[in-house]
């Protein structure tokens, strides 16, 4: 009998507006398997929910378990040495008011006790981004960018602030078992499938140091099946997304409004990307396969994070959930079509 290597998940970042309750109870109607909530949704009072709640209300809703989004928490910590205003956002008040050194103690902490929860629920992959270590200039990708003087570098120095400042959290990973999968993402730690490895080799080839697949995030030349098998055997988790880049319009145009700018999330089955041979790719590289000895599981989660900016946001998403389960979950061949010609 022909094996389904995958099942429809979603992630629940652009759905905070949500209660967990309320989130997984829309991913079952929409079609989902699993679920991918956001560590704002796992929050209490103080601390975190307990993960015998967490697991509880997984459990009622008929969902797996499908890791937790943790991006920004992680993108603040490895920001905030650049006292940027855009962490804000992703703090509570009375942290965002700290200082920048301040401000990182309080995530690497935050992320710790994430850790120890994900050890309770029997989380092994955590999706995520690290922030700008390289600074913002570095961060511009621009290719006149004076990043070395006589008396600086900053490729350099990103380097050695990369492997102390994640120094911590990336031991404690390691202790635990726990695999930290870099979203490549403009703007990040890693924005190439070359930063990223070069990030593996500043770091003496640190096993926590992975992937999360994203081929949305793909628009600036580097296409996303040049960009996943050079990071290939790192890849420990995916997300499904789509955009569309409109000609003739800058990428880096400074305006806020999304409908105004070239590259575009939208609708996963309308975007310029080919989900299906995306998700060929992903059994190609061994992530289905790698994620099921790592969890345990009988299927890999392809998480949809669907957006638009023209549709509602549940009905991209539930769309989303829905094309990937009819489209995407198929039986994976056995053997080579060739093997039975001229029998």
């Amino acid at each position: 009998m022909a094996q389904t290597l995958f099942h429809p998940s979603i992630e629940g970042a652009q759905h905070g507006a949500k209660s967990l309750t309320d989130f997984l109870a829309y991913a079952r109607k929409s079609g989902a398997k699993g679920a991918q909530p956001s560590n704002y949704m796992l929050q209490a009072d103080k601390g975190f929910k307990s993960a015998s709640e967490i697991k509880r209300l997984f459990q009622d809703a008929g969902l797996i378990l499908d890791g937790i989004s943790c991006h920004a928490p992680f993108w603040v910590h490895t920001t905030a040495w650049t006292a940027s205003p855009t962490i804000r956002p992703f703090l509570p008040a009375d942290v965002a008011r700290k200082s920048p050194a301040e401000i990182e103690k309080w995530a690497e902490d935050y992320l710790l006790a994430l850790f120890d929860l994900s050890v309770e629920l029997g989380i092994k992959i955590l999706p995520m981004f690290w922030g700008v270590a390289f600074g913002w200039e570095v961060a511009t990708g621009y290719p006149w960018g004076f990043w070395k003087g006589a008396d600086y570098d900053f490729i350099k120095e990103g380097q050695e602030r990369f492997v102390k400042k994640t120094a911590k959290l990336r031991s404690r990973a390691n202790e635990l078992g726990i695999y930290l999968a870099h979203e490549i993402h403009p703007g990040t730690a890693a924005m190439s499938a070359d930063d990223f490895n070069m990030l593996v080799k500043t770091c003496d080839g640190d096993k926590c140091l992975t992937v999360n697949a994203d081929p949305s995030h793909c628009w600036e030349g580097e296409d996303w099946e040049t960009r996943f098998l050079k990071v290939g055997p790192r890849v420990y988790a995916c997300h499904v997304k789509n955009h569309v880049v409109r000609r003739n319009v800058s990428v880096r145009l400074m305006d806020p409004d999304w409908p105004n700018r070239a590259m575009q999330f939208v609708d996963i089955p309308s975007g310029d990307l080919n989900m299906i041979r995306y998700a060929e790719l992903l059994i190609h590289i061994g992530y289905p396969q790698r994620y099921c000895e790592i969890t345990g599981t009988q299927t890999a989660p392809l998480i949809v994070e669907a957006e638009s900016a023209y549709r509602d946001l549940d009905a991209t998403s539930a769309n989303g959930i829905q094309y990937v389960r009819d489209n995407l979950c198929f039986p994976v061949a056995t053997a080579s079509f060739e093997d039975g010609m001229g029998a």
